[in-house]
């Protein structure tokens, strides 16, 4: 049976994918910065068939080549690992070039999934001035707009990462989908509530 690796396993969408691999068959290595941690972890390993097939493994995104062992002899990758806070831009982007460089090193990998941002392609100059009724594949939030309003450097690192993972398939001839998700919500298979989680919650409270 094929074998996969997603990237920050204990994230909303990653275990999500994580399980929905383990429940087709497929044998799974996920990463995480702290595979010791049972407390962030150990949900992983009470999933169906997670004890036969899945793998749980150390890398950080900072460290080059980190994820090497990890993406070496799978057949697909799923990079949704991205830290999100404005100290931690550069990680983001450095990240993700160290994941897309440990696959083009891995000859069994056929497909890279990378989990973007709807961010990635909103926040722009001429929002306001043009009547934009959907947006596609030209198009891209602006690095200096995000820049210019603080708040927005997720936004940024969203963008600068993602196309730089394209100029990387492009000149490595790598197979890349990206997926741009906006508002993730649902039921959570982590212990701990995500900060998109949190952000409704304190809605329903009153607290914002």
């Amino acid at each position: 049976m094929a074998e996969y690796c997603v990237t920050g396993g204990t994230g909303f969408i990653a275990a999500y994918l994580v399980k929905s691999l383990l429940e087709k068959g497929c044998f799974v290595r996920t990463t995480v910065r702290d595979p010791g941690d049972a407390e962030k972890v150990g949900f992983l390993m009470e999933l169906a068939g997670a004890k036969e097939r899945l793998k749980i493994m150390k890398a950080d995104l900072t460290e080059d080549g980190s994820f090497d062992e990890a993406i070496q002899g799978v057949i697909g990758v799923f990079h949704t690992a991205s830290p999100v806070l404005a100290t931690l831009i550069d990680p983001c982007i450095k990240g993700t070039l160290n994941v897309l460089r440990s696959c083009s090193k891995a000859s069994s990998v056929k497909r890279v999934v990378l989990t973007s941002s709807c961010s990635s392609i909103r926040y722009r100059f001429d929002v306001q001035k043009q009547q934009i009724t959907s947006l596609d594949e030209s198009h891209w939030s602006d690095p200096e707009y995000c820049k210019r309003y603080n708040v927005l450097f997720y936004a940024y690192a969203k963008t600068v990462a993602e196309k730089e993972a394209w100029r990387v398939a492009k000149e490595t001839g790598m197979d890349l989908v990206v997926v741009n998700p906006s508002f993730v919500v649902g039921p959570l298979l982590a212990p701990h509530p995500t900060s998109t989680l949190l952000l409704i919650l304190a809605i329903v409270k009153g607290q914002v």
